[in-house]
């Protein structure tokens, strides 16, 4: 299953909704083997498809908070997670879209995740429309590398270990400031448009909260130092990011001239992403790969009413078929009830015409002296006449009964397989009946 990770920019809180789009973004397609496929800059409707896609939401535009959870789940947690960050947000926690992260820290608190809800369904909107089905959203502070000091295994002992404050340089030039969402803000630009380095912080047990800032290069290290203060602190720069060599070069030689920055490249990043079990697409956001999507809709628009027309041309001709041939089946019932009545006309009641035809047959058969071929001694002497190498002597038993003869042979009498041919010649019909081993002789008539 191949998966496509695209690097998704921060939103520009200056632009209106209406006026929103996405540039070219960076991607790394891996194969089903995990392998790099493809790797590059491209705009949303070109990027290449895949089985999943995991989407690299800027640390500015997502706020990751340690909050006490309620034990509810659903539209229940959903309605409850506005009024646990209410306090923590500068923008009204109604038009954010909030996540909770499955693992719990230690103090048994749970980190949530605070986006613009607007901005993300307007994401999301864009790359169902482009025929991404199945996406996954995670924050960009959580693919940041942890070092090993700060990442524990599963059931180890954190208390004595000090809280990790990890930083990583993207690289993009800003021109605007930071959303509203988050605790810090950054600076306004300089007039002088200085370029603006996209940074984003992980701290906290695991590294688990963080948010974004957009900072001039020239400040960033003082900035650094006092927003960790004591903390053991982690600096990483993106390189290697496809389509930046041309155009940010300056911003990415200024990110990557930072004192202490360790080069992180894209590809890391990207498969730090496809590994964290944070997704932000949950609640109304939860991937559903099985609805269509409007644009998978209108291509099938022309498919799907052929389709349709060809059933409804199908019923309505199975339907006319029927009613045919239960025409033509009323009408030879009706023949055959009248060539009843005109030989018999004292028939009063007909239920089967071609049985009743053909008892009554037979009964004139009898009364003019003639055998019926359903007779004992009718059956008996076809059979006679069909035995051919059968010999005689090798019939150990006939018995009659409902109109049929059932002959027994002798268990080292050898029965050829062309008496039913010659049955069939003298105008009977001969099977063998599984259960008892017997012939059944009837009258072909």
């Amino acid at each position: 299953m191949s998966t496509l990770i695209v690097l998704l920019p921060p939103r520009d809180p200056a632009v209106r909704s209406e006026e929103w789009h996405l540039p070219d973004l960076p991607f790394l397609l891996l194969d089903k083997r995990g392998e790099p496929q493809r790797a590059g800059r491209a705009a949303l409707g070109l990027l290449p498809r895949a089985s999943s896609t995991v989407l690299i939401v800027a640390a500015r535009d997502t706020l990751l908070l340690a909050a006490s959870v309620p034990p509810l789940k659903g539209p229940r947690l959903r309605q409850a997670l506005p009024n646990v960050v209410e306090d923590q947000l500068i923008q009204d926690p109604q038009t954010c879209h909030i996540a909770v992260d499955p693992l719990e820290l230690a103090d048994g608190k749970r980190v949530v995740a605070v986006i613009d809800r607007g901005w993300f369904r307007f994401v999301l909107g864009a790359f169902s429309g482009a025929g991404h089905r199945n996406v996954k959203a995670v924050p960009a502070t959580r693919c940041l590398p942890v070092p090993a000091a700060s990442a524990p295994e599963e059931g180890e002992q954190t208390a004595a270990a000090p809280t990790p404050f990890i930083a990583g340089l993207f690289g993009h030039v800003v021109s605007t400031a930071p959303a509203l969402i988050g605790e810090m803000a950054a600076p306004s630009p300089a007039a002088s448009g200085t370029p603006r380095i996209e940074i984003a912080i992980a701290r906290g047990e695991r590294a688990a909260l963080g948010e974004g800032l957009a900072l001039p290069a020239d400040s960033i290290e003082a900035t650094l130092a006092a927003l960790a203060g004591d903390h053991p602190a982690t600096l990483y720069s993106l390189v290697d990011l496809p389509g930046d060599e041309p155009r940010l070069s300056g911003s990415r030689n200024a990110a990557a001239a930072i004192a202490g920055a360790q080069p992180i490249a894209f590809e890391a990043l990207a498969r730090n992403a496809l590994a964290s079990r944070f997704d932000l697409c949950q609640f109304e956001f939860a991937a559903q790969p099985w609805r269509l999507d409007r644009a998978t809709v209108r291509r099938l628009r022309v498919p799907i009413a052929l389709v349709a027309a060809s059933v409804i041309v199908s019923v309505i001709g199975v339907n006319v078929q029927w009613l045919q041939l239960a025409r033509q089946r009323d009408a030879i019932s009706a023949q055959m009830t009248e060539l009843l009545l005109n030989a018999f006309p004292k028939t009063t009641v007909v239920l089967d015409a071609p049985d009743q035809m053909a008892r009554n047959l037979d009964r004139l058969r009898v009364a003019s002296g003639q055998l019926s071929p359903s007779d004992f001694l009718s059956l008996a002497d076809g059979l006679a006449r069909s035995l051919g190498p059968v010999p005689v002597n090798g019939v150990a038993g006939l018995d009659y009964r409902d109109r049929h003869l059932e002959v027994t042979f002798k268990p080292e009498t050898k029965v050829d397989p062309d008496l039913s041919r010659r049955l069939a010649a003298n105008g009977l019909n001969g099977s063998i009946d599984s259960n008892t081993g017997k012939w059944m002789i009837r009258s072909g008539q």
